[in-house]
């Protein structure tokens, strides 16, 4: 489906990220993993894709930092010459209280946005050249239901995925057509994170009418699915969460 396409996936040393490559080079694609800070976990990853490092790489850069960003992308450039599609996976996240304001510290909140969103908006930016040497490039957000229901682990968080949302849809309109770009949208899925928030994970679960949290592997189907079923899709929010915004 994918064969000789080219997949970049932000913050993908494991969980969803790691997940959306190893279904992207099931389906055929080179991928690329990121990581900022775990190079022995991405270097590691990388050997659990199909076809091993041959087929594929990784490269450490925070999306914060416009510098390193444009490394990644030129790197991807030198060692296949294109890029087809862009997975903006990266970001960070804290539990805090909605109502303790006092707790979501300006430092935390700040590195939410630098992340979140303006890590997004940089990797399109130094990518956009790269995605439209061979068009339609296909561009996906990972966002959250957080940025409709604003439940999630903190305020700032819920706000920075909204403006993904907000985001998406406004690249969308003035990429097209030589780049699609989507968001998917999903609930809270069962990762290392948020194996942490017992009491959470219990609540939200209750609340599915799916009786469960998603996975990184539903996560990485719908990515799959927007770059090989879903042709027309852009500025779409697709939601990814068992139902849970019904209840």
């Amino acid at each position: 489906m994918l064969d000789g396409r080219v997949a970049l996936i932000t913050g993908s040393s494991r969980g969803i990220g790691l997940a959306i490559g190893r279904e992207l080079a099931r389906a055929g694609a080179h991928v690329m993993l990121n990581c900022d800070r775990s190079v022995g976990e991405v270097q590691a990853a990388v050997g659990t894709l199909p076809g091993g490092q041959d087929r594929h790489g990784w490269f450490q850069a925070s999306v914060e930092e416009p510098a390193g960003v444009s490394a990644m992308m030129a790197e991807v450039d030198r060692r296949w010459g294109r890029l087809d599609i862009l997975v903006n996976n990266a970001g960070v996240t804290r539990f805090v209280p909605h109502h303790d304001l006092e707790a979501l510290d300006l430092d935390l909140f700040d590195r939410i946005y630098r992340v979140n969103l303006r890590g997004v908006f940089l990797c399109i930016r130094a990518a956009r050249v790269l995605l439209e040497r061979h068009p339609p490039g296909l561009v996906v957000n990972i966002s959250s239901i957080a940025a409709t229901t604003a439940v999630g682990s903190n305020v700032a968080y819920c706000a920075s995925k909204a403006a993904v949302v907000n985001l998406t849809q406004s690249l969308a309109r003035a990429l097209a057509p030589a780049i699609r770009i989507n968001a998917v949208s999903p609930g809270l899925i069962d990762t290392e994170l948020t194996q942490g928030w017992k009491e959470y994970r219990e609540e939200q679960i209750a609340k599915n009418p799916m009786q469960r949290l998603g996975t990184p592997e539903d996560v990485a189907a719908a990515v799959l699915a927007l770059a090989t079923l879903l042709p027309y899709a852009n500025g779409m929010n697709l939601v990814l969460d068992g139902g849970r915004c019904l209840t």
